[in-house]
């Protein structure tokens, strides 16, 4: 096996409670890396749950589609391919699709993504 190789597989992406498609990259569980990737997609006119990630800064990098991402109570923004966006830990947000293809993006988490700091913010 190669030490500086991931693969993933495509048939391990699974829909979420948040609206989305998630395929794990970069394994969420595995705590010697200092981050996490997953692959999200958001199909046409589908705007994900809000919801925050206590303790865990995020990054979106925009791979296809485009979106109207909203962050806290700060006026929303589009997004579109190559965009990077920054969501600081414990920030409430959202990002819909509002194009006509997936909304597809890059979720790199620091520290690591788990389950326990996911808190969904619509179904309290």
């Amino acid at each position: 096996m190669n030490n500086h190789l991931s693969r993933f597989d495509e048939s391990k992406e699974f829909f979420t409670n948040e609206r989305c498609h998630i395929l794990e990259m970069l394994d969420n569980h595995n705590s010697d890396k200092p981050f996490s990737i997953a692959r999200a997609r958001v199909e046409p006119g589908v705007t994900t749950a809000w919801h925050r990630l206590s303790d865990i800064n995020e990054y979106y990098y925009i791979l296809s589609g485009t979106g109207f991402m909203e962050i806290d109570e700060e006026e929303g923004f589009q997004v579109g391919i190559n965009d990077i966006v920054t969501i600081q830990a414990n920030s409430a947000q959202r990002i819909q699709n509002n194009g006509v293809e997936d909304l597809v993006f890059l979720a790199i988490c620091n520290p690591p993504f788990t389950d326990a700091n996911y808190e969904d913010l619509e179904n309290v």
